[in-house]
């Protein structure tokens, strides 16, 4: 199964769920896409796969998005999309995709259900918060 994380290695979410991915077994293709940057066709079908729209992608804290007037409800998508494309870091992150769909990973177990199998247990997120028991079972 080939699994494509799309990372920002700064953020604790992001770092939680390349944890959980790869305690599965896997090995994702990691794309720090602050690095790369986005493209518009990149951004809508991830936006499409995961029923995501530029303002529910749209990363608000600890991002430029209120400094560029873009919090406001009456900013329109194609203006979002054209920041996102001028500043990747407004994006939220994680987005996973996988052959079990594609989704924003916030917070970082909502990856457990684009998995084959899960890490085995005990785990916990960074901040200590439990994931996985003893027994191999989903926390929560």
């Amino acid at each position: 199964m080939t699994i494509v994380i799309h990372h920002n290695p700064g953020c604790g979410t992001s770092r939680n769920v390349l944890a959980i991915i790869a305690a599965s077994g896997e090995t994702p293709v990691v794309i720090d896409y602050l690095q790369t940057g986005w493209t518009r066709p990149q951004l809508l079908a991830l936006f499409a796969a995961a029923g995501l729209t530029p303002r529910t992608a749209l990363r608000t804290t600890k991002s430029p998005a209120e400094e560029l007037g873009l919090l406001d409800a009456s900013v329109d998508d194609e203006t979002l999309l054209a920041a996102m494309l001028d500043h990747p870091v407004l994006v939220n992150r994680p987005i996973v995709c996988s052959p079990k769909g594609v989704r924003l990973c916030r917070p970082s177990e909502l990856v457990l259900d684009l998995l084959d199998n899960l890490p085995p247990g005990p785990m916990a997120k960074e901040d200590g918060t439990p994931l996985i028991d003893t027994k191999g079972n989903r926390i929560g």
